[in-house]
């Protein structure tokens, strides 16, 4: 059985956040006052079709805006730990939950010469319409009560596995508060990895007692690689023996 890796996307894969780097693409890099205090909690989908409207209304191209995305800094480790991946795919599947968006993601990782680690990515579609403008779309519909109304990551999750009876182990690494959800359906074999110092890590503080799967905390992808390497020497181990 192979063993899955789970990714987050903004502050995990890469060490900032794609949907605010964007932004960077502008003449003066900032957004006017008016489009900021736009925003309502739970609905940064519909904040970032705003936002990419507004980017269009000043003329920058699309390929402006993939050349500066593919500009965005990978976390530290996370080319050695994708390159790993990539190279072991009889053993390891890979696949991204993330609130970005696809466009985004695929021009960042195509850029960085990575794509090929990552087995599915599972985010808010993203297209350039007939005027030229980027558009993102919600990811799919859930009645799930703690996570934004686009994206339930849990329930993303749990389709996957349930469609897939074949591993033996399960590592999640990610940031964020809404990390926090899928990792709730892990089983004891399996690891969370939140990032240290961000939020998910906080979180799960309160979760010791009732989470089934094992805690690493990381900060770089060398650690996370150094997990997963482990991980695959004692299944080794085990099926020599």
């Amino acid at each position: 059985m192979k063993t899955l890796v789970v990714f987050d996307f903004d502050h995990t894969m890469v060490d900032d956040n794609s949907d605010t780097w964007v932004i960077r693409c502008l003449p003066g890099q900032k957004l006017p006052e008016s489009l900021k205090k736009s925003y309502r909690k739970g609905h940064w989908t519909e904040y970032m079709g705003r936002v990419m409207d507004y980017i269009g209304d000043q003329d920058v191209s699309v390929e402006s805006i993939r050349a500066e995305m593919e500009r965005i800094p990978l976390t530290a480790g996370m080319s050695e730990l994708l390159t790993f991946i990539s190279r072991n795919k009889s053993d390891i599947d890979c696949v991204v939950i993330s609130d970005a968006n696809s466009l985004f993601i695929d021009w960042i990782l195509c850029g960085a010469g990575l794509r090929s680690a990552v087995d599915q990515v599972f985010t808010n579609p993203a297209g350039v319409n007939a005027r030229g403008r980027v558009e993102v779309q919600h990811h799919h519909v859930h009645n799930c009560r703690r996570c934004p109304i686009n994206m339930c990551k849990k329930k993303v999750l749990e389709d996957y596995l349930a469609q897939r009876n074949r591993y033996s182990h399960v590592f999640y690494v990610g940031d964020g508060a809404n990390d926090l959800c899928p990792v709730t359906c892990l089983r004891g074999c399996d690891v969370v990895m939140p990032r240290e110092g961000y939020a998910l890590e906080e979180l799960l503080e309160d979760k010791r007692e009732t989470l089934k799967a094992r805690i690493v905390t990381w900060s770089s992808g060398t650690q996370v690689l150094q997990e997963l390497q482990a991980s695959l020497r004692t299944k080794t181990d085990i099926i020599l023996d």
